[in-house]
């Protein structure tokens, strides 16, 4: 009797197993979202470590890259994303050598875009712009604009620039090697570290003003890249409003092809199970490891869990409950058209007097942040592409042009709404393993913090992994850094 009751007992738990195994199964570590920061993390932790023996990406959309997305139009390829990358954001660089991908720099037409600033009723200012192919006229062209632009803003320029350099030189402490560099356990030690933090604690206007930058040059110039790239005015955070400018500069480059190939390559490289398609909708702390359950229905055990996605708009539930600082994205909606400018609109009287760079100071009655040219496929044929904070409706669109072929729309929420002073999230979510790799994004968000923030995170979970206090690199296998494949100095 004995016997028979542990055969039915052996059974039930037999199938109990069987049944479990089927939605359920035991990895060392989950990431959810497969954008820079996600794949990032998980080629750090691959890179620096031995003993991490399966990770996991879980994305809801059918493709990778998170917010490094691209559109196609006649054709050809457009960034609708995360566009643009800085010639020191080595992580990047590294990534597109190391994955043999094409680097896409600016073209010769590039340098002679013309640049306009609109008040809704007229251009304040306007570069001089030509037709001519000859790279002397372009050159003097290209003197004339800066003459005209230091007549206009004066030695503040001079003095932007060099607010530019003072960041981006103390940003690239972080590539310094992992000996000479601590391992972070929250975003005020990593700012403080790189003397980064006081520009969290004021506005950009502030921090200017306080430069005695001119006020024309702050309410134009600085107002129209703050509002090209975060699209939010010269109130954000100082840090913030000194990456934005660092985006403005020359030498910007990004992926031939599209920048969401760097966070594919990542996966590939990395040896990473990917679950496309499949949200994550709650993560319950189990004892020593997280649960993940998915709207698919499936189960996911994890030791490490890593969120790799802004949680301000999420919909996955935490058990127990976590606590973040309350805070908004900021929607940036980005227009494709295929078409050709009302020049009517502009108070113009010919499409080639508009500028191919369109910028706007703040004013609430603009209904879109910029307008630029991206492609000019024949005289009366172009895709351009428009940001704004709000969708714009076709009755507007067809105001602002006179032909309109073809429009896509896309809602981004695509980076915080910065103010000042700034209030961070935690890295560590938990007293455990949970981790959240975009709560550097409130002191600066782009491609290559989030990149930067992934590599102190991989050394984070192994520091202590390994039992050790993050302050150094204990516990991390000795590995090149990626800064020294082309930048051995840093």
């Amino acid at each position: 009797m004995l016997t028979a009751t542990l055969i039915i007992l052996l059974s039930i738990f037999s199938l109990a197993s069987s049944s479990q195994s089927q939605s359920q199964s035991t990895t060392d570590v989950c990431i959810i979202g497969s954008g820079i920061a996600g794949s990032s993390v998980a080629h750090f932790l691959r890179k620096y470590s031995p003993t991490i023996s399966q990770i996991r990406i879980f994305e809801r959309h059918p493709v990778v890259g998170g917010r490094m997305a691209t559109v196609t139009i006649a054709g050809e390829t457009f960034e609708a994303g995360a566009s643009i990358l800085h010639p020191k954001n080595y992580h990047a660089l590294n990534f597109t050598h190391m994955l043999n991908l094409k680097v896409k720099g600016p073209s010769a037409s590039d340098s002679s875009f013309s640049l306009g600033i609109w008040d809704g009723q007229k251009f304040l200012f306007k570069t001089i712009d030509s037709d001519s192919k000859s790279q002397l006229v372009q050159y003097f062209i290209s003197f004339a604009n800066s003459i005209r632009m230091l007549f206009r803003y004066g030695i503040s320029l001079i003095k932007m620039n060099n607010f530019v350099e003072v960041t981006v030189d103390n940003f690239l402490k972080y590539y310094e090697s992992k000996e000479s560099r601590p391992v972070f356990s929250s975003v005020e030690e990593m700012l403080k570290w790189a003397d980064l933090y006081n520009l969290t604690t004021q506005t950009l206007e502030e921090e200017l003003v306080g430069l005695k930058f001119s006020p024309l040059l702050i309410q134009e110039l600085i107002t129209v890249i703050t509002r090209i790239n975060y699209g939010q005015s010269v109130r954000i955070s100082g840090l913030a409003g000194a990456v934005s400018l660092a985006g403005s500069g020359g030498d910007l480059w990004s992926v031939e092809g599209g920048n969401w190939q760097m966070a594919a390559g990542l996966i590939d490289r990395s040896n990473v199970t990917l679950h496309l398609q499949e949200e994550i909708s709650l993560i319950t702390d189990v004892g020593g490891f997280y649960e993940l359950n998915s709207t698919n229905g499936n189960s996911y055990t994890c030791q490490i869990t890593v969120v790799a996605t802004p949680l301000d708009e999420l919909t996955t539930q935490f058990i127990p409950e976590i606590y973040i600082p309350e805070r908004k994205l900021q929607h940036t909606h980005a227009t494709f058209v295929r078409g050709v400018l009302n020049p009517a609109y502009f108070g113009l009287n010919a499409v080639s007097d508009i500028p191919e760079l369109v910028g706007t100071i703040e004013s609430s009655e603009l209904p879109f942040t910029c307008i630029s040219v991206l492609k000019e496929h024949s005289a009366n044929d172009f895709t351009y592409k428009l940001f704004s904070r709000q969708s714009l409706t076709d009755a507007l669109l067809d105001q602002i042009f006179s032909i309109r072929n073809e429009t896509l729309r896309i809602n981004w929420g695509a980076y915080p709404h910065y103010h000042a002073p700034e209030v961070f999230a935690p890295f560590i979510l938990d007293d455990m393993h949970l981790y959240y790799v975009n709560a550097f994004e409130n002191a600066a968000s782009t491609m290559e913090t989030s990149a930067v923030s992934a590599e102190n995170m991989a050394r984070l979970i192994l520091s202590r992994l390994a039992g050790q206090q993050p302050s150094g690199s204990y516990g991390l296998k000795s590995s090149t850094s990626d800064s020294n494949l082309q930048h051995p100095e840093l």
